[in-house]
């Protein structure tokens, strides 16, 4: 299975509805601790993608004009 990055942004939210739901201090902290690394690791998907279709653009670019 492939991770998208829409599958960490939606475990960033559920952590993040998680954290506002609950009582406890340290369950709310470790949801907020949780949240915050989906969001990096959607974030570093997202630049990767990015980068990996900037090459494909440039190396398409490359061949059509040889």
């Amino acid at each position: 299975m492939s991770a998208t990055s829409d599958f960490y942004l939606a475990r960033a939210a559920e952590c993040g509805r998680e954290a506002e739901a609950t009582a406890l201090a340290n369950v709310r902290e470790r949801f907020l601790r949780s949240q915050e690394a989906w969001l990096s690791m959607a974030t570093r998907l997202q630049k990767g993608e990015a980068l990996r279709d900037q090459a494909i653009a440039e190396k398409a670019a490359t061949t059509e004009t040889n």
